[in-house]
């Protein structure tokens, strides 16, 4: 007779309990997406941020106010403006050189070392600097929590006091309709044991207690439990045995610390320059140290990167290069074929390099992503090429005007990969 609305209101008071305890962990999460006067940028802002500090500054910075190569960045926005840090990040020797105190004396404090360089556009820099300017504060509210500091706003000014308050308002009413579940509850079991007239299934009824651990010891619980465990380790599994011989996101140290943003990028030397096979070869080459010393005969004699090629000169032996992008030895990959025959950029492979401080491998490399780029590459090449006159002619009488791709020129027979 009872049994529904007693064991509904215990259920509502242990539902509550956890809704409080969800709540405030969820406001406390929120109320920190403003930190230090620096709101949150947006998702793809604080992504390009962060992969721009990743790849580019973080050996030479830490992102809170302790000093490693150069200064630490907490505080940054509030030391200089935008105005002046975006010249000095794309470019500090041309800042320095125009006798700007400010960077003259930064210059001098830090042994007179010149931080490298950065061609990043004006979006990335912004992006940078927003990463920066918010993620500090976020390393210093963690180091500095519980201390005493001043009510924080973001953007739009609203003081993250606000959140707190909030989070106590509701938290006050979630207490408020607990206690009055509570006391419901315990006015109806006194009055339900004060009749007489209660036969002994609802007497007993009444007097059960509500245990909330019970849930946890449930059948349907544990084989839940189970069975997320499973899948789980599945799925592990699965993904290790797939993810075997792929090195995607692959980056070595290299024994020279060679910047291809600073080469490729900002100086715009051609990629053929330093692998002279690229364009003419099966493989793209390993730049020797000959092609190296045809600038650093005369740029940056000195530097101790530079030295570690005279010493290999002197001798006699090769720089060490770790290899990044590396096809097992069952597949047959050429890239004058692809590059000088088939036009593709460079880009499409291995990334934006003339971006990258330290070279990873982006691409996967696997059989489905080459087959993928077969199935979806148009051979546009074949015009005005007699080789391929008899294939085109055949294509336009089975496909019609749809564009001929290289799996219609034979591009996913496996002989053609593999030997």
């Amino acid at each position: 007779m009872f049994e529904n609305s007693i064991t509904i209101y215990k259920k509502l008071l242990f539902v509550l309990a956890l809704g409080i305890f969800t709540l405030n962990s969820g406001l406390a999460q929120d109320s920190t997406a403003t930190i230090g006067g620096n709101a949150k940028p947006s998702d793809e802002v604080y992504n390009t941020g962060k992969t721009l500090w990743q790849q580019n500054c973080t050996s030479c910075h830490n992102i809170d106010a302790e000093k490693k190569v150069g200064p630490g960045m907490k505080g940054i926005l509030e030391r200089r403006d935008r105005a002046w840090l975006k010249p000095w990040i794309v470019n500090s020797q041309a800042v320095i050189a125009s006798g700007d105190p400010y960077a003259v004396k930064l210059y001098n404090e830090y042994n007179q070392t010149v931080m490298t360089s950065f061609a990043f556009s004006d979006t990335e820099l912004d992006a940078l600097l927003d990463f920066i300017a918010y993620e500090s504060e976020v390393v210093a509210e963690v180091v500095v929590a519980g201390g005493d500091s001043a009510a924080p706003t973001d953007g739009g000014g609203i003081s993250s006091n606000y959140f707190n308050l909030l989070l106590g308002v509701l938290v006050f009413i979630l207490i408020l309709i607990l206690t009055v579940l509570f006391l419901m509850v315990t006015i109806l079991n006194r009055f339900l044991n004060q009749k007489e007239d209660l036969d002994e299934a609802d007497k007993e009824i009444v007097a059960q207690k509500f245990n909330p651990f019970s849930i946890f010891q449930s059948r349907a619980f544990l084989g839940g439990v189970a069975l997320i465990f499973v899948l789980v380790v599945a799925k592990t599994g699965l993904d290790g045995l797939i993810g075997v011989g792929i090195q995607q996101g692959y980056a070595p140290t290299q024994p020279i610390a060679f910047s291809h943003k600073l080469h490729a990028g900002m100086y715009e030397i051609d990629c053929g320059y330093c692998h002279t096979g690229v364009y003419k070869g099966k493989s793209a080459t390993i730049p020797s140290a000959n092609i190296c010393m045809n600038c650093h005969n005369q740029v940056k004699v000195g530097s101790p990167e530079i030295q570690k090629i005279y010493k290999a000169i002197e001798n006699d032996r090769p720089i060490e290069w770790v290899r990044i992008h590396n096809l097992p030895d069952l597949a047959y990959f050429n890239h004058s074929q692809h590059t000088n025959v088939a036009g593709l950029e460079c880009v499409e492979c291995h990334g934006e390099v003339e971006k990258m401080e330290v070279v990873e491998q982006r691409a996967p490399l696997t059989m489905g992503w080459c087959i993928n780029c077969h199935r979806q590459s148009v051979v546009d090449h074949a015009k005005d090429n007699e080789y391929y006159d008899r294939l085109l002619e055949y294509h336009e009488e089975t496909k019609g005007k749809a564009p001929m791709t290289v799996e219609q020129i034979g591009g996913l027979e496996c002989s053609k990969c593999h030997y």
